[in-house]
């Protein structure tokens, strides 16, 4: 068995203010399976780094069962900067079964065998430290079990998401692949509430922690008592501190167009194929508008073959995979991210942007209708695909017409993300530790 333990070291700034704000509370020893966990990266792997550093920052003890995979990455930046009582533990299935995940086909069977032997790795750690509870933060699908609800500790399954779906009426130009995996989708989420693994996991959970309503929805019902709402990122605090100066400089020059911006992987679910309709009409009433398209994925070529088709192509920049840091450097370039995603778990694009007082345009679904209001963006309703491009459309053009209201949400957009720091997610995730190893029961119903 691996290990890697870490020294003690000084914690940064906001590491030291987290823990002054939450340092009433005694430390525990805490179990986390992060399946995925990389520094400088975001999506799952930069979401498991984050929760171990913080609440490790946050004064517990945390111990991190990971994939091997993930070990140079992780010592090169606790190498940089170490972080007192965070300590990792590595397991992976053989080399000759890693590559069953290429290409993503088998990735969930890799992932349900790992976390079988994460579990006995845990077992193992459970005899020589005396932890008070365990923690699955990843992978976060509430249909993916976690063997760590059979250690005979306290349980937090969570923030687990999977239960946002696409609406039926807005599958219809889907790509047949696309049809195909969603349906596949509908039907796991369906076997979910009768699957008798998933109800021991949520039988055993002290907590469940749901990334979104549509994900406690899909919980059987008599769990949701022991349900929470809550999203598994965090923004941190220091990219908003500018919003007012950047906005004043992207409004400086009244003959700009609107800068539109879009991160994210180029797959259906992301709803470009919608967005791109949308900016074709924004460009009737602003001429000088442009749309910048910040990812990779398998939907590109069809995605520009329908820019052309609309005609638009000229006025679309295609810029591939960005690391998070240069994505972090053209925030403040654009005046709105356009973000329909048909259902995002989260919307870590969108949080970012919030962050960087950028407002956004959104569907109003899953983790992105969630984190939008009509005070730092505009949600859009997605009734079905006309009305929905529609919608988008029109929340282009009053963006577009009007600056004083553009510059209004960025001031918003930054107060909204300040909701989602850091330094608030691990408060609230500080208060569920201490209910759940008291072993009292959760409240009633799930938090708004």
């Amino acid at each position: 068995m691996d290990q890697l333990i870490v020294g003690n070291a000084t914690p940064s700034n906001s590491f030291a203010r987290l823990r002054r704000r939450v340092g009433a509370e005694p430390r525990l020893r805490v179990l986390l399976s992060a399946y995925a966990c990389e520094p400088h990266r975001g999506s799952e792997p930069g979401v498991g780094w984050r929760w171990a550093v913080n609440l490790a920052a946050a004064g517990h003890e945390i111990h991190v069962i990971t994939r091997q995979n993930n070990r140079h990455v992780i010592e090169t930046a606790l190498g940089d900067r170490a972080v007192p009582r965070l300590y990792f533990h590595y397991y992976d299935l053989p080399p000759w079964a890693r590559g069953w995940k290429r290409g993503g086909r088998g990735v969930h069977l890799y992932y349900f065998l790992w976390q079988w032997g994460a579990f006995r790795m845990a077992r193992k750690l459970c005899r020589r430290h005396r932890f008070d509870l365990a923690h699955h933060i990843s992978f976060g699908v509430f249909r993916q079990p976690s063997f760590m609800a059979f250690l005979g500790l306290p349980f937090i399954f969570g923030p687990v998401g999977g239960g946002e779906c696409a609406p039926q009426h807005l599958r219809r130009s889907f790509p047949f692949a696309g049809k195909a995996i969603d349906l596949l989708r509908d039907l796991a989420n369906a076997w979910a509430k009768w699957d008798p693994l998933m109800h021991a996991v949520f039988r055993r959970a002290s907590i469940i922690l749901c990334k979104t309503h549509e994900t406690l929805a899909a919980i059987p019902r008599r769990y949701q008592a022991k349900c929470r709402v809550q999203l598994e990122i965090g923004t941190t605090t220091g990219h908003s501190s500018n919003v007012s100066g950047r906005s004043h400089e992207r409004g400086n020059d009244k003959n700009a167009g609107l800068r539109v911006l879009f991160v994210g992987r180029l797959v259906y679910l992301k709803g470009l194929h919608l967005a791109l309709p949308a900016f074709a009409q924004l460009l009737h009433q602003d001429t000088q508008a442009r749309f910048t398209i910040v990812g990779s994925g398998p939907e590109r070529a069809r995605l520009q073959q329908l820019s052309e088709q609309l005609g638009i192509a000229q006025a679309i920049d295609w810029i591939p995979w960005l690391s998070q840091s240069k994505v972090f450097e053209i925030y403040p370039q654009y005046d709105v991210l356009l973000f329909p995603s048909l259902h995002d778990s989260s919307g870590n694009a969108v949080l970012e942007a919030l962050s960087f007082g950028v407002p956004v345009v959104c569907l109003n679904l899953g983790g992105p209708g969630f984190l939008v209001n009509e005070q730092c963006g505009i949600p859009v309703p997605a009734d079905d695909e006309p009305s929905a491009i529609a919608g988008l459309t029109e929340a282009l053009r009053r963006l577009a017409a009007n600056r004083s209201l553009r510059q209004s949400m960025a001031q918003a957009a930054a107060v909204r993300a300040d909701e989602f720091s850091w330094h608030r997610q691990i408060e609230a995730m500080n208060q569920i530790y201490a209910v759940a190893t008291r072993r009292t029961e959760p409240a009633e119903r799930a938090l708004p």
